[in-house]
């Protein structure tokens, strides 16, 4: 039996009483059923970020300004 392939994404959110959440991963299938997902835990919520990962938890696409941005904040 052959499994579905499944993606991790990783979300930026605000909840509704207005607290900011990072790095949320959610798995599924595609960005809509990880968004599915995440409105079933999160209700409510405003989605500020979301940023496919790879599997191995890297984001092989990540720019030498991108890294230095997360180091600056």
């Amino acid at each position: 039996m052959h499994l579905p392939a499944f993606t991790k994404f990783g979300f930026r959110i605000r909840t509704r009483v207005g607290m900011t959440v990072d790095n949320l991963l959610i798995q599924g299938r595609d960005e809509s059923e990880a968004r599915r997902k995440l409105q079933q835990m999160y209700r409510d919520c405003e989605v500020l970020e979301c940023v496919c990962q790879s599997g191995n938890g890297r984001n092989p696409s990540t720019s030498y300004e991108e890294i230095l941005g997360m180091l600056s904040r």
